[in-house]
């Protein structure tokens, strides 16, 4: 299993929350109310930013081994550890909704026989594109 650990930069605002970001993921933002739900975010942030950059094929980012003065001082410094590959298997696999056609007189016909349009797509999909048994769930 993969590990990554990035340092996350929380800096405490006025009204007592935090604002995140990682000074090796530029772009990788987030925020939380509190220390812990902000931990928990920049884990989720973290993991959302690494797998859109292999989803663009983007090069990951090596982990610093040290952070500048400048983004230490008055923030709270948290080592945030990622597994790219449990979170990319979690996101390849989470059900999306899809819009499809009929006519309607199909749609009647299927719908008085109860069919499951989703089960019956997935496996008209996977046998249309060959996928093999083996990767089926």
């Amino acid at each position: 299993m993969q590990n990554l650990t990035y340092f996350a930069v929380f800096e405490p605002t006025k009204d007592g929350s935090y604002s995140i970001y990682f000074p090796d993921l530029p772009g990788c933002i987030s925020f939380g109310n509190t220390l812990e739900e902000a931990a928990h975010m920049a884990a989720e942030a973290a993991n959302l930013h690494i797998y859109s950059m292999e989803c663009e094929h983007e090069e990951i980012p090596t982990p610093s081994d040290t952070l500048s003065k400048q983004d230490i001082e008055g923030n709270i410094i948290m080592p945030i550890t990622i597994h790219p590959d449990l979170f990319r298997m979690k996101k390849d696999n989470e059900r999306i909704k899809t819009n499809i056609t009929l006519p309607a007189w199909l749609k009647r016909l299927a719908e008085e026989k109860k069919v499951n349009y989703s089960r019956l797509l997935e496996s008209a999909l996977m046998e249309y594109l060959q996928i093999p048994m083996s990767r089926r769930q």
